[in-house]
């Protein structure tokens, strides 16, 4: 087990992009069932998250959070609290911005590119706009006591009208304009001349992340640098916030994120808890603690935003798609613009001369949102795949063929091609595995002993994108080789992917490769979010073992002992861990241990980096998936169960097999808690989450949980990079919902537009058993 996934890190260096290399054969360990190599490390309890590390004189940090969603605080009352044993702090908006204390700043726009979660700083002023926004912090010797002193704090309100209205009809202003995204062709002379049309309104409710680690920071001051531990998604990104946050030089901030108890895009961006625990380790000069509890996870660290979509679709008698209309709003807060980019697909998905994107933000009393798995184009989806079942179902053509009658290869919102699309094949595929050749097309028409069966379907798409990284590749002599990035691991399986390119190239056995990632004191790596960080950090990976092995080769040429002293570069070759002849087999090399001892080299290092694709100037770049559901309903007691799935991806070349099928499977899961049980409730009175625990916020368990096939196409696409590699993190939630509800319909006759599924809406159906 490669012990050194928890070893210091070194200093960060810098190279400059290269171009991709071409394409390539790879070695038997890239697409394998490989197990992720970090797996022992957390399932034997070594593995150290966040909230994980203590230090002497650490101490406990609880927020104190607002009773209202909107208003003002009159006064607020820590005497009681500071009398308390065990507390030692308490930081509100009178003594962090006393003109004495050092402050928190905000991020100054087009600064270093860093993204925080809220414009505002913690405690900045007297304002509240939302239910949970943190008022104070109570900073106790021991968690215990810094929550009894947080519950003696008296906060007096001026509270003013709250808003959480469900409907997002609001009037359009100067402040929040309609956005035009997308627009070719005539949308409403088509729609308005078009034979067959669908025009309706579809929901998806606010959802709150609910990864199994909570949020935590532990921050330790030691002037004039802060270390900070994180439950972050991006260790680079939160150095480059806390630095403005907190008004030091980025340097002087070290964030380390080893391992992370999943994320979904709650993570990506550091949330005010994080500032404040610095805050309170440079003012106590000692190691602070602050761990955000389960309810607060449903108040202050974002959420998935409700979205209210209108789509007005029109098509010819015989399938044609000639108009598709799109407009979305979405709920966002009273301190930051969060657009819910639900038209992220829409324009590129299928064939048609005229389309037309819009767009606005609504306020409401809420906390500022967030991505959440497949941010934009999940939600999108829903409205787009459905209004597209209702389509096919008026024309009375099954819905996997008007499909792929109105499928493209080229993007034309853009005028390119794609760099690789295979939709159609996706369907056609699923449409095999899952035995839609069998389905009866009438409502209520399939049968399974007293249930009714419901088979629904919808395509998914999830754009591929790809950003900077340099990573640092040491061939050390005893065998082994070390590979690092300031990227992170957040249960994904990155660690492994490092270790696999490592082994593609050299020929190391993985289990001889130490991967040190998670620390913002490495070489700068992505934040992973978006489905682009294997796809970025592939090529630097590649480069930085390709140069270390060079450096190996020189040495060994270099050794006067050496059997390929004074040999051309071009003649050896460096595979199967062994330097060798060219033109021999490397059974015939030595082992490069061996070669870098007896040159007295401790290691060859090497050193590679990626920028974002340049091929993005030229072909429009997306995965593609198609995903199949069928549903059980039992009408005499209104159960509806989803009981099997077939997810077919479209995700370029796939690096671990094993990582990218438990990808889909959770993916999957996630959309029947999407479609069937999640949604964040706010009580019209005062805004608060009223259902922010786990027992009365539902998700999916092991027996709701259906039979899940995945099925990956495995067809590299060039145009990124010689592993031909895409993102897979989001697309496999991308088709769930729609397909969920397409299948209800089959079953009940039931069209469900508005999510979750609930059992009102199937008692209306007509269907019997």
């Amino acid at each position: 087990m490669p012990s050194n996934l928890l070893e210091p890190t070194q200093a960060p260096t810098t190279a400059p992009d290269k171009a991709d290399k071409p394409s390539y054969t790879p070695t038997a360990i890239i697409g394998a069932d490989l197990p992720r190599i970090d797996g022992p490390l957390k399932t034997s309890g070594v593995a150290l998250y966040a909230a994980d590390y203590h230090f002497p004189g650490l101490v406990h940090a609880v927020p104190v959070c607002s009773t209202i969603a909107s208003g003002t605080i009159r006064s607020l009352d820590t005497s009681k609290a500071e009398k308390m044993p065990g507390v030692v702090l308490i930081l509100n908006h009178g003594n962090l911005y006393d003109g004495k204390t050092p402050p928190l700043f905000r991020m100054a726009k087009g600064g270093n590119g860093g993204r925080t979660s809220e414009a505002r700083p913690p405690l900045e002023d007297l304002t509240i706009r939302y239910w949970g926004q943190y008022v104070a912090l109570v900073v106790a010797e021991s968690y215990e006591q810094a929550l009894a002193g947080a519950a003696a704090v008296k906060v007096d309100y001026a509270p003013t009208p709250v808003n959480v209205s469900h409907k997002l009809d609001d009037p359009q202003n100067d402040a929040l304009p309609l956005h035009t995204e997308s627009k070719r062709g005539d949308v409403e002379a088509a729609f308005a001349s078009a034979p067959v049309k669908v025009d309706q309104v579809y929901v998806t409710p606010a959802e709150t992340h609910n990864p199994m680690e909570m949020h935590a920071t532990v921050a330790v001051w030691s002037d004039p640098n802060f270390l900070l531990y994180e439950t972050s998604q991006g260790v680079m990104n939160h150095q480059h916030v806390m630095a403005e946050t907190l008004g030091v030089p980025r340097e002087n901030i070290h964030v380390i994120t080893r391992f992370l108890g999943s994320g979904f895009g709650g993570k990506l961006f550091p949330w005010p808890h994080s500032a404040l625990a610095a805050a309170a380790s440079r003012q106590l000069n000692r190691p602070v603690k602050l761990s955000v509890n389960r309810k607060m996870m449903f108040s202050s660290v974002g959420h998935r935003p409700r979205t209210q979509q209108h789509m007005k679709l029109g098509a010819t008698p015989d399938g044609k798609l000639v108009s598709l209309h799109h407009d979305y709003r979405n709920h966002t807060s009273f301190t930051d613009d969060i657009r819910e980019n639900c038209g992220e697909a829409t324009p590129f998905l299928y064939s048609t001369p005229n389309l037309l994107v819009t767009s606005a933000l609504v306020r409401r009393n809420v906390g500022t949102p967030t991505p959440m798995r497949g941010p934009g184009a999940v939600p999108g989806l829903f409205a787009v795949e459905s209004a597209v079942d209702e389509l096919a179902i008026k024309l009375n053509m099954d819905p996997v063929q008007f499909r792929i009658l109105n499928d493209t290869l080229t993007d034309e919102s853009q005028n390119k091609p794609f760099s690789s699309r295979h939709f159609k094949e996706c369907l056609q595929v699923g449409a095999e595995k899952f035995g839609w050749a069998k389905r009866t097309a009438a409502v209520g028409s399939m049968r399974k002993g007293d249930l009714i069966l419901g088979w629904g379907v919808a395509g998914a798409s999830w754009g591929a994108g790809r950003g900077a990284a340099t990573v640092s590749v040491s061939l050390l002599n005893d065998g082994t080789a070390r590979v690092s990035c300031g990227t992170q691991d957040i249960g994904t399986g990155t660690y492994t992917v490092f270790a696999q390119v490592v082994s593609d190239r050299t020929g190391i056995p993985v289990d001889r490769v130490r991967v040190v990632l998670g620390d913002s004191a490495l070489t700068p790596g992505p934040t992973s979010g978006g489905s682009t960080a294997t796809a970025t950090v592939l090529p630097a990976i590649a480069e930085a073992t390709d140069n270390a092995m060079k450096v190996a080769i020189s040495a060994a040429i270099a050794d006067g002992s050496s059997p390929f002293a004074g040999k051309s570069p071009d003649s050896l070759k460096f595979s199967e861990g062994k330097i060798h002849i060219k033109t021999q087999p490397a059974s015939s090399g030595v082992d490069y241990g061996q070669l870098l001892k007896s040159a007295s080299v401790a290691a060859a290092n090497g050193e590679g980096s990626s920028g974002p694709n340049p091929n993005t100037k030229n072909y429009s770049m997306h995965s593609f998936g198609a995903q199949f559901v069928e549903v059980e309903y039992d009408p005499g007691i209104a159960r509806l169960r989803v009981s099997r799935v077939v997810s077919v991806i479209d995700g370029g070349r796939i690096i671990n097999k094993k990582a990218a099928t438990n990808q889909i499977l959770g993916a999957v899961v996630m959309g029947v808690g999407m479609g069937m049980l999640e949604e964040s409730i706010y009580d019209p009175r005062d805004g608060h989450c009223i259902n922010d625990n786990f027992a009365d916020y539902l998700v999916p368990t092991h027996a709701d949980s259906p039979k899940i096939d995945v099925v990956f196409l495995d067809i590299p696409d060039d145009k990124m990079g010689e592993y031909g590699a895409r993102g897979i993190g989001e697309i496999g939630l991308a088709g769930v919902a729609p397909a969920m509800t397409a299948a209800v319909y089959h079953a009940t006759g039931i069209r469900v537009r508005e999510l979750p599924i609930r059992i009102e809406d199937l008692l209306t159906s007509t269907i019997n058993a």
